[in-house]
């Protein structure tokens, strides 16, 4: 029932409203608020195991995006709840153990079929800010692989696994845990001023598009010089490691070829950039070279200081 609680706390109801209006405080205790009663779900239908606690994580990153569903104010526990029920019941229809990929729960689908992930709340809420302020808690490799897998297209294991060079195993356990964490860190900030995540992501992209016209234009090597360590080093998807001196050249070479650079997409965090591009090859050679490449990016002190590319797999 909605009403106050101990020590004068708000009800549901004012907390729910605030949420709507975009109040991170307010979402945060009301997810904190109503956590042990979703824990208890998870627990009724999936038993004590690591998969209750699973369920309730996603729950919580599923609420982030929904919050806006809720139409009575007053029931956001029973909603709560459900969403659980929904998320603990896709669990138990699994046929693949495959992490992070559970159906989807009802009113709540990404385009993969499955629950809204990260990216959603990202680009679509009002709270990215506080979400993004999260994600820059994660320890440096469940922030990659987590940057990769929710806010690109690079979602195969086998793609991240090549980007971050590690095994396809060390993926699957990074996700499990930037997962865990990040429904704790969400909670844990609500409190915080946060930076602009979309002001940052609109920089890096403006970035991007001056790199790649320079490029375009012959004068790669002036526009590294500008953002980038003269150490940088440059892993290539072939394993090859360079200077930075060697990819203006390889960049020439595909223009020579005919092959056009498109950028797509841009994932900005304070120490990793990621950009995704197409990869256009000419009409007369349409399989010259790969579908896309993407680049990550490792900033040290707002410098490039390393950098890696990799062509995901045709679809």
């Amino acid at each position: 029932m909605d009403g106050l609680l101990v020590g004068g706390a708000p009800p549901d109801s004012e907390l729910v409203r605030a949420a709507h209006a975009g109040d991170a405080d307010c979402l945060g205790l009301l997810l904190a608020r109503h956590r042990a009663g979703m824990h208890a779900v998870a627990l009724a239908l999936l038993g004590q195991s690591q998969d209750a606690e699973d369920a309730v994580q996603e729950a919580v990153l599923i609420a982030l995006r929904r919050i806006g569903d809720v139409r009575d104010p007053h029931a956001v526990g029973p909603w709560l709840r459900m969403v659980v029920r929904n998320v603990c019941r896709a669990q138990l229809r699994k046929m693949s153990a495959v992490p992070l990929a559970e159906p989807a729960t009802a009113g709540a689908v990404d385009r993969a079929g499955g629950p809204p992930d990260p990216a959603e709340v990202v680009e679509r809420h009002a709270l990215r800010d506080w979400v993004w302020s999260a994600l820059e808690d994660l320890s440096p490799g469940l922030r990659l692989v987590t940057m990769l897998r929710y806010f690109t297209d690079v979602t195969a294991y086998e793609d991240i696994a090549a980007l971050c060079g590690t095994p396809v195993g060390t993926v699957r356990s990074r996700l499990s845990q930037a997962r865990a964490k990040l429904a704790g860190a969400l909670l844990d900030s609500a409190d915080r001023v946060h930076d602009d995540a979309a002001a940052l992501n609109a920089l890096h992209r403006g970035v991007a598009e001056e790199t790649l016209v320079s490029a375009r234009r012959g004068e790669l090597a002036a526009a590294l010089s500008d953002r980038w360590s003269p150490r940088a080093e440059v892993t290539w998807p072939t394993g090859k490691r360079t200077g930075i001196d060697y990819l203006p050249g390889a960049f020439d070479r595909d223009m020579s070829a005919g092959v056009r650079h498109e950028l797509l997409n841009v994932v900005a965090g304070r120490e990793v950039v990621i950009w995704e591009a197409a990869l256009l090859s000419p009409p007369e050679n349409p399989f010259h070279c790969p579908p896309g490449v993407v680049w990550v990016h490792f900033l040290d002190q707002g410098r490039v200081s390393r950098l890696r590319l990799h062509h995901p797999r045709r679809r």
